[in-house]
C-alpha cells in the first residue's frame, strides 16, 4: 500500500539520521543475548517481543557475544574486585557498556539494522488497522485510517525504535481484531488465532495483561446467554485453547526455558515488597511452573514500578505519582491539530452511534479504546505519550471511519470533500514540517512556552539527536563537551566526542574545560536529574529539578532536533 511504503521509506530516512534513543543502548545489547545466548534476565523488566525482533538482523551481524562470567565490575573503595550476580543493575549497565564498547566498529551497522524490524512491525500494523477497518466500515474508511496512521508525527517517532510500546499497539489491536472475527464466527480455528494474538501481546507489553481479565468477562458473559449444552461445552473447549496457545506462545519468545529463582531475585522481592515479599516469593515459583520464571519477574516488577510512581514533569509542575490528566494533556500537545480534532469529533460520532442508534460496530472500538484510556489514566508513571499508542490505533480507526462518512456528504456539495482534503492535507504539511524531529513533535498548542516546560523525558528528548550535535562540534574542530543529555555518556563516545558527564555525582570543578556544554530538553526541564548532588549527597527535590535553571533563560548557539541545547562557554 502506498501509504505504508511512503511511511516506512520516510523512518527509515529517519534512522539514518538519528543516533540510538538511550532505551535502546540497553534494549538492543539485550535483545542480542535474548536469541544469541539464550539469556532473559536483561532488561527483564519488558517482554521479549521488540528483544527477538530487534535481535535478528544482529544474529548476521555477529556481535562479540559476553558470558557474565568476562564482564568485570569496577574494584570497592578496598581495591576488591566485586562480583557480578546475575539479574541486579550492575550487571545490567556493564553488559550494554561492554557490549558497545566490544562492538564499537559496528557501533552504526547494530543501531541501523536492529531497527528495521521495528520499522517492519509498524507496516504491519499498518496493514491490521487496513484489515480490520475494512472489516467493519469498508475499503475507502480503510484507505483513510491508514493514511492518517502514515502521517502522524507521533507514530513515525516511535515506530522506529526498539521499545515495547508500538509492539503493544500491534499486540492489543491484533487480540481486538481476532476477538472480532471469533464473535463473528464462534470455531476452534479462531479461537487458536484469538491465543496467538494474546501471546504476541503479552510478550509485547505487561499493561496489555488488561486483556485477560477484559476476555474473561467477554467469555462469562458468553456461557451466561448461551442455554445449550453443546454450544456451552464447545465455548468452554474454546477459552481453553485460547489460554493453552497463549502460554504456549510466551513458553516459546523464552526457548520453553524457565530458570530458578536465583538469590539475587529473592533479596529483591524482599526489597520491593517487603510487607508480602513470602506471598509475592510463593507467587513467583507457583507461576514459574506455568509461565518463564523472567516474564513472572518482568510482572512484578512492573507492578511495583507501578506503586513507587516515576519522576515526571507537567506544564511546569512536578510529582512522582503522575496525574490522572496526564494523558489527554500530553495526547494534545503531542499530536497533530488535524488528527487531535478528528479524534475529539470520531469519539462524540461514535458515542451518538450507539446512544441513539444502537450501532455495534462502533462499540468493537470505543470499548478497548475506553479501557486502554482509563488503564492508563490510573498509571502514576507518566514519561511519555509513547505510553498511550495503543489507544491511537483505535482513534485511527474511527476517524477513518468519520471521514468516509463526511465524503458522503452531499448538502452542501463537495462540502465533506473540502473538508476532508483539507485535513489531510493539514497532516501531511504537519509531518513534513517536522521531519525528521518526529520524537520532540508538539503542535501549536505549545507554543508559549519552551518544549520542555509543558513535558519531560521522551517527550521531548531521548538521545536520537546526540548525532547531529556530533557532527556540529566536528564542524567546528571540537573534541571533547560538557553535558548533560539523555544516553550522551554512552553514545557521544562512539562519534569520537569525548564527554565529561554533567549527570554523574562528581565535581564538575574537575573536568578540563571545554568550548561547549549540552544540555537536553529533558534536564531543562529537570525531571530526570538524579537525586544525588555532585558530591554524591541527596538533595532536596527543588534542588534536583532546578539543577540546570541556570540555562533556561540563555540563548543557546544551536539546538539539535528541538532536544539538545548547546551553550558557548568559552571563545
Amino acid at each position: 500500500m502506498l501509504f505504508i511504503s511512503a511511511m516506512s521509506l520516510n523512518m527509515l530516512a529517519v534512522i539514518s539520521r538519528k543516533s540510538i534513543t538511550l532505551d535502546e543502548t540497553v534494549m538492543i545489547p539485550s535483545a542480542y543475548y535474548h536469541l544469541a545466548a539464550g539469556n532473559f534476565q536483561l532488561v527483564d523488566d519488558h517482554p521479549p517481543l521488540s528483544k527477538i525482533l530487534a535481535g535478528i538482523p544482529l544474529l548476521f551481524i555477529q556481535p562479540k557475544e559476553l558470558q557474565l562470567d568476562e564482564v568485570k565490575l569496577p574494584p570497592d573503595s578496598s581495591g576488591a574486585e566485586k562480583k557480578l550476580e546475575p539479574n541486579t543493575p550492575e550487571a545490567e549497565f556493564a553488559y550494554q557498556a561492554r557490549f558497545w564498547q566490544d562492538n564499537r566498529a559496528q557501533f552504526n551497522a547494530i543501531s541501523f539494522w536492529s531497527r528495521v524490524p521495528m520499522i517492519a512491525l509498524t507496516a504491519a500494523l499498518g496493514v491490521l488497522i487496513f484489515v480490520f477497518t475494512r472489516d467493519l466500515f469498508g475499503p475507502r474508511a480503510a484507505v483513510l485510517a491508514v493514511a492518517l496512521f502514515s502521517l502522524e508525527p507521533t507514530m513515525l517517532a516511535h515506530g522506529r525504535v526498539v521499545q515495547t510500546d508500538v509492539p503493544a499497539a500491534f499486540g492489543f489491536l491484533f487480540v481486538c481484531f481476532a476477538l472480532h472475527r471469533y464473535l463473528m464466527e464462534r470455531s476452534w480455528r479462531r479461537s487458536l488465532v484469538l491465543g496467538l494474538a494474546c501471546g504476541i501481546a503479552l510478550l509485547s507489553k505487561f499493561s496489555t495483561l488488561i486483556i485477560a481479565p477484559l476476555l474473561l468477562i467477554i467469555f462469562a458473559m458468553l456461557l451466561w446467554r448461551i442455554n445449550e449444552t453443546g454450544e456451552r461445552k464447545a465455548l468452554t473447549l474454546h477459552a481453553a485453547l485460547v489460554i493453552v496457545v497463549t502460554v504456549l506462545v510466551i513458553q516459546a519468545a523464552y526457548f520453553f526455558q524457565s530458570r530458578s529463582l536465583v538469590p539475587s531475585d529473592v533479596v529483591w522481592i524482599n526489597w520491593a515488597f517487603p510487607a508480602n515479599s513470602n506471598l509475592v516469593e510463593k507467587s513467583v515459583r507457583t507461576l514459574s511452573y506455568i509461565l518463564p520464571t523472567d516474564f513472572v519477574i518482568g510482572a512484578f516488577w512492573q507492578l511495583w514500578h507501578s506503586n513507587q510512581g516515576h519522576p515526571a514533569s507537567l506544564l511546569g509542575m512536578y510529582r512522582q505519582n503522575g496525574w490522572w490528566y496526564y494523558f489527554p494533556v500530553a495526547f494534545s500537545l503531542k499530536t497533530s491539530l488535524p488528527f487531535l480534532m478528528i479524534s475529539i469529533s470520531a469519539i462524540s460520532w461514535a458515542t451518538y452511534e450507539v446512544v441513539r442508534r444502537r450501532t455495534r460496530s462502533v462499540l468493537i472500538l470505543l470499548i478497548p479504546f475506553a479501557c486502554y484510556t482509563l488503564l492508563v489514566m490510573m498509571s502514576p508513571i507518566n514519561i511519555g505519550v509513547r505510553y498511550y499508542l495503543p489507544a491511537y490505533t483505535f482513534l485511527f480507526m474511527l476517524g477513518g471511519t468519520l471521514l468516509d462518512r463526511l465524503l458522503r456528504v452531499t448538502k452542501p456539495r463537495f462540502l465533506g470533500t473540502v473538508v476532508v482534503a483539507i485535513l489531510l492535507a493539514w497532516s501531511a504539511i504537519e509531518m513534513f514540517r517536522s521531519y525528521p524531529n518526529y520524537m520532540t513533535y508538539m503542535n501549536q498548542l505549545a507554543m508559549s512556552h519552551p518544549k520542555w516546560w509543558y513535558l519531560s523525558d521522551s517527550n521531548v528528548e531521548w538521545g536520537d539527536d546526540i548525532k547531529e550535535l556530533a557532527d556540529y562540534l566536528h564542524a567546528r574542530g571540537e573534541t571533547r563537551i560538557q553535558s548533560a543529555v539523555l544516553g550522551g555518556f554512552l553514545i557521544l563516545p562512539f562519534y569520537d566526542i569525548e564527554n565529561f558527564e554533567l549527570l554523574a555525582p562528581v565535581d564538575e570543578a574537575q573536568f578540563p574545560r571545554t568550548r561547549y556544554v549540552a544540555i537536553g530538553a529533558s534536564c531543562l526541564n529537570g525531571s530526570t536529574s538524579p537525586g544525588r548532588a555532585i558530591d554524591g549527597t541527596d538533595q532536596s527535590n527543588e534542588k534536583r529539578v532546578n539543577r540546570f535553571a541556570g540555562y533556561r533563560n540563555r540563548v543557546p548557539e544551536a539546538v539539535f532536533g528541538d532536544s539538545i541545547y548547546l551553550y558557548r562557554l568559552q571563545d
